[in-house]
């Protein structure tokens, strides 16, 4: 750390600052300082003023310029789930404390230490920032990656930005009371603040200079790491090549970018790199770790209690901001508390569900009571007729089968139900499993229940169709060869005319609960309509990826005896119009920036596969 440095920069910012005043801002002694004062006045960088103030001079300027600020980035790719459901809306750095967005108060914090060049890495609700753009003329940058992997790759995805200049790296969702920035940065550091009792945060441990020497996850009365970083371009030029390295090691996917940094210092890097094969291709990695040590010296930054916030949830940030208690301005949170007439800060325990692939939901609970509220997905209005859902609902009542519904808005889609502590989804592998939830599947087909619409699958599949083309297109290069052949399925069907009863649609494994008393449920009827009860079972094999052999044993389990051809022919021909089904259904999706992994060529392969199986089981004329 150059103290010089810090001196010239101390006296650029304020010119009128005591030697006390230094003594206080630089964390040393007054003995110190007045050292560190007398070795700038002899190397010419600072001179005496008449008044007894200190003043730059021309070589001390020029030192100080090594140290200028470049720019910085900022991490804003990340969903922030512990904010549901504030952030099924709006971004976790885009929300409001005491009437400011968190993101625009550290743009405007860098502006005002004369840090313009800002790059902001996005990914989930990326469309949020862009008026970033015309109002502070910041720069975006997508991470592609940014629903699988963590800060690691968000950094590596932005490392480029970071070649030869001095950089703030920040986070989006992080606020500092006072402008902790500066136009010249003299080392690179990590800020920091004192935790009392047990903490899970990243503690430091540090010599008298401030040079941090280990990391430690979890602690008791310590420093920990909390909040922005900066990087000297010297810092960087030793550590990104590392970081790289790492992004491309297996099991790393999930790595913060402090957990390269805390394996560097830990002297754990090394043996992690030599493991994965980096010495024998003799990369710069390892000549870094062998040459660049000292390089690598990140300095703590500490600062004051009450300076730095890392909102870690809802709660804290509703403790913060009073407004959140009461008033949210989100549109789930005052449905919540309108249903359940208590304010808002009577809702508590807010968890985000696993996100469905259809709705987003969160769990909640109010007078010590969990319950779900299920949150529509982008699009989802075009998709589902939640009029028709309604009557579903109270179509199977009867058979108290399904979640129980608090509340059921069909306009909106929006749905409030009980959750149920302790229970399991089904588990497709578990065969015994699979035969209570055909046996449930088959009461429901036998209970003689009917609605007023259909689950029309030739309808369906041009609906998705046009969607697709009208909002992006369709990816696959045989796609009108492979929908020949679906309409050939199709026709076929029709010519078998098969019984229609109600049929649930949407048999994915996780859509079968099994209650802590063992009883099982069936949930999620939002597909659901008159049809053939044998697609179910083919929804049921296709969501639940079954091979062919997995296939012919689920028909025989919902049969309970051994299927007809056409029988066969039946379940086969859904599986293949369920799998070019649902992959227009998830190309529609993505065009709305929803993605779904290899589910879209899981399921384009299915229509192909089975619809060869039907050809072997009845031949084309």
């Amino acid at each position: 750390m150059d103290r010089h440095a810090l001196i010239c920069r101390n006296i650029f910012e304020h010119p009128q600052i005591t030697q006390r005043e230094l003594a206080q801002a630089m964390d040393v002694s007054l003995g110190s300082i007045n050292h560190l004062i007398k070795e700038c006045i002899e190397q010419n960088l600072i001179a005496v003023l008449p008044d007894g103030h200190y003043q730059l001079t021309s070589p001390g300027k020029e030192h100080l310029e090594q140290y200028r600020v470049d720019g910085a980035v900022i991490l804003a790719a990340g969903f922030g789930s512990r904010f549901v459901p504030l952030t099924f809306e709006t971004p976790k750095g885009l929300l409001e404390v005491f009437g400011e967005r968190m993101i625009e108060r550290q743009i405007r914090q860098l502006h005002h230490a004369g840090i313009t060049d800002i790059t902001i890495v996005v990914g989930y609700l990326k469309e949020k920032f862009e008026y970033l753009i015309d109002k502070y003329n910041v720069t975006l940058l997508y991470n592609k990656e940014y629903s699988e992997k963590n800060t690691l790759a968000t950094v590596y995805h932005a490392r480029k930005l970071f070649e030869g200049k001095n950089m703030y790296l920040l986070a989006s969702d992080n606020w500092m009371r006072e402008n902790m920035y500066h136009t010249y940065e003299c080392c690179s550091w990590y800020s920091s603040v004192f935790q009392e009792g047990d903490t899970s945060e990243w503690c430091l441990s540090f010599n008298k200079k401030g040079k941090i020497l280990h990391v430690e996850i979890g602690g008791h009365d310590s420093w920990v790491m909390y909040g922005p970083a900066f990087f000297r371009k010297e810092w960087s030029g030793y550590f990104l090549p590392i970081l790289e390295a790492y992004y491309s090691i297996p099991g790393t996917e999930q790595f913060h970018w402090e957990n390269v940094y805390m394996d560097l210092v830990n002297g754990t890097a090394q043996k992690r790199l030599l493991e994965s094969g980096f010495s024998r291709l003799k990369q710069q990695p390892v000549k870094n770790l062998e040459s660049g040590l000292d390089c690598l010296n990140l300095y703590i930054n500490r600062q004051n209690a009450n300076q730095v916030y890392e909102f870690e949830n809802l709660e804290e940030l509703r403790t913060f901001d009073p407004k959140y208690q009461n008033r949210s301005d989100n549109e789930a949170m005052e449905l919540v508390a309108r249903i359940f007439q208590v304010p808002e800060s009577e809702i508590k325990n807010i968890k985000c569900l696993k996100a469905g692939m259809t709705n987003k939901s969160f769990l909640f609970s109010v007078s010590g009571k969990q319950y779900i509220c299920r949150i529509p997905g982008p699009g989802t209005e075009l998709l589902i007729n939640r009029r028709q859902e309604a009557a579903v609902y109270e179509a199977v009542k009867p058979l108290g089968i399904t979640e129980y519904v608090i509340y059921f808005d069909s306009s909106s889609g929006y749905k409030i139900s009980e959750y149920y502590e302790d229970a399991r989804n089904s588990d497709a592998g578990n065969w015994t499993d699979v035969s209570k939830c055909m046996k449930l599947l088959k009461q429901v087909h036998q209970a003689g229940l009917s609605v007023d619409h259909r689950f029309d699958i030739r309808e369906k599949i041009k609906f998705y169709e046009n969607l697709c083309r009208t909002h992006g297109g369709i990816p696959f290069e045989d796609y009108d060869l492979i929908k020949n052949k679906m309409t050939e399925l199709m026709d076929r069907l029709d010519q078998m005319n098969r019984p229609e009863t109600l049929a649930h649609i949407d048999s994915v494994a996780d859509n079968f609960l099994f209650l802590s008393d063992g009883t099982l449920r069936l949930i999620d009827w939002e597909y659901s309509g008159m049809c053939d009860p044998l697609i179910d079972v083919a929804m049921c094999a296709i969501y639940s990826y079954y091979n062919e052999e997995q296939t012919d044993r689920l028909i025989r389990i919902y049969l309970e005896q051994t299927p007809e051809k056409d029988e066969l022919a039946a379940v086969y021909s859904y599986m293949a119009l369920g799998g070019f089904l649902w992959s227009l259904w998830a190309v529609y999706k993505s065009h709305l920036g929803e993605e779904f992994g290899e589910y879209t060529l899981i399921m384009y392969r299915y229509a192909k596969r089975y619809y060869q199986r039907i050809q072997e089981l009845i031949p084309s004329k």
